[in-house]
């Protein structure tokens, strides 16, 4: 038997103030995203937005449905319109708000699983990490540098 020990490595800001203009910048444009989102039945809102090598920022926010299967995820609408519309960029930054008409999010959430794949399968596609940015209700920001941080042991093109 064999182990292999797995990480992930969060840096953890307690304000935006503390990041680039750019990333602060990025941060508000996911907050804007995150006022657009359509969520009537969880109320959960997420905006996301991407910068792009070009500096070009791409907005996305979860689109919910009566058949929740059908709903759409920030991060994934995001990506998607990124790849539409700017398929010579590559995405650099992805910074992710989210907010509970409902309840406080104390903290971060992280992208759910299946945004974590279609990050993860981004950057194997452009061959390149994307850094995340997350942030709840507070000033707190967690930050890594790629999404196969969230990620280990993900699915690939090697396993087809």
């Amino acid at each position: 038997m064999r182990y292999r020990k797995l990480q992930t490595t969060v840096c953890i800001y307690d304000s935006a103030k503390e990041l680039p203009e750019e990333d602060q910048v990025l941060l508000l444009q996911a907050g804007k995203a995150m006022d657009m989102a359509y969520a009537p039945y969880s109320q959960f809102r997420v905006g996301a937005a991407v910068r792009l090598s070009d500096g070009t920022v791409v907005l996305g926010a979860n689109q919910e449905n009566a058949a929740y299967p059908m709903c759409l995820c920030a991060e994934r609408v995001a990506l998607g319109n990124a790849a539409l519309n700017h398929p010579d960029q590559k995405l650099l930054t992805i910074a992710i708000r989210v907010k509970n008409e409902k309840k406080p999010v104390p903290e971060p959430a992280a992208p759910c699983g299946s945004c974590r794949q279609a990050i993860s399968e981004m950057e194997e596609r452009q061959q390149q990490p994307i850094r995340i940015l997350m942030q709840g209700d507070d000033e707190t920001l967690y930050e890594v540098q790629s999404g196969q941080e969230l990620l280990p042991l993900g699915f690939n093109r090697q396993f087809l």
